[in-house]
């Protein structure tokens, strides 16, 4: 995207023009996990499509809305719905909501999606903390000219997804009697359900979940200083795993399923930071 830096000045100027409170933190909330958002009390609905240079999410199952309102006594600001690399999006555009939220003062992000099962001691229905992730979408938002202003050209990897914030989550899910399992997450491009081949290659690589977003927004969230807490829904197990053919209104159903629990344990966590 040319002019990255002036475009998203102009998004987070028209956002601050009419947004609710100054949320330090953000939730991106992934396929058919979007009842959260009724869960924020005080809340003010702002359409990608009437954001300067946003793109617009093209994906059932996300909305394509911002979110400003509270959790408690807490301000955030909600995705509902975000973008894909295989909308036809560049990687910049993917993220671009990231670098707007940083530029209205969000400090801790927590990226929620829907997945598929690589590790067998899953079931569908399971919620994991990501560990760490793997990126197999040959692509990254931070490839290009770098401009300092927004970070560094090289970037530390080594804690993707903030140690503070997993213990956090692992109290608010015991607290709650939540029960969840920690693993890596593997990107991939899609938007087809991988081969039992690919997903033999993915286990053996040491992923437990694997889907087709999250790591671009992980990437950029860390080259902007921000904070990150992962969690997935396990919505199928993989081919090969599965017995069952894959469908999106089947991941959705599941995810929906699992959004009332899921909605529970990040409105704790969320009171918490």
């Amino acid at each position: 995207m040319e002019n990255l830096y002036e475009k998203v000045k102009e998004s987070a100027a028209y956002i601050e023009k009419i947004m609710i409170g100054k949320p330090k933190t953000g939730v991106v909330l992934g396929s058919g996990l979007g009842r959260f958002g009724e869960s924020i009390e005080k809340s003010l609905e702002i359409g990608y499509s009437d954001i300067p240079h946003f793109p617009v999410s093209t994906v059932k199952g996300h909305d394509g809305k911002l979110i400003f309102g509270k959790i408690g006594e807490t301000d955030i600001l909600a995705m509902k719905g975000r973008f894909h690399f295989y909308e036809g999006y560049s990687m910049k555009e993917v993220v671009y909501p990231f670098y707007v939220m940083k530029s209205l003062g969000v400090e801790n992000m927590i990226v929620t999606n829907a997945c598929g099962g690589i590790n067998r001691g899953f079931e569908p229905g399971t919620l994991m903390i990501i560990e760490d992730f793997i990126n197999m979408f040959k692509d990254n938002p931070l490839i290009g000219i770098n401009d300092e202003r927004f970070g560094t050209r090289f970037p530390d990897m080594s804690e993707p997804y903030s140690k503070d914030l997993i213990a956090i989550a692992e109290n608010a899910a015991k607290l709650l009697g939540i029960g969840y399992e920690k693993g890596v997450y593997a990107g991939v491009t899609g938007p087809y359900y991988e081969t039992a081949a690919e997903i033999r290659m993915l286990n053996t690589m040491g992923a437990d979940a694997v889907g087709m977003s999250t790591v671009p927004e992980t990437i950029l969230a860390n080259y902007l200083g921000m904070k990150v807490l992962g969690i997935s829904c396990v919505t199928n197990m993989a081919t090969g795993i599965s017995k069952e053919k894959h469908t999106h209104d089947g991941v959705v159903e599941t995810a929906n399923a699992a959004s009332e629990k899921l909605g529970q344990w990040v409105e704790a966590v969320i009171k918490e930071i």
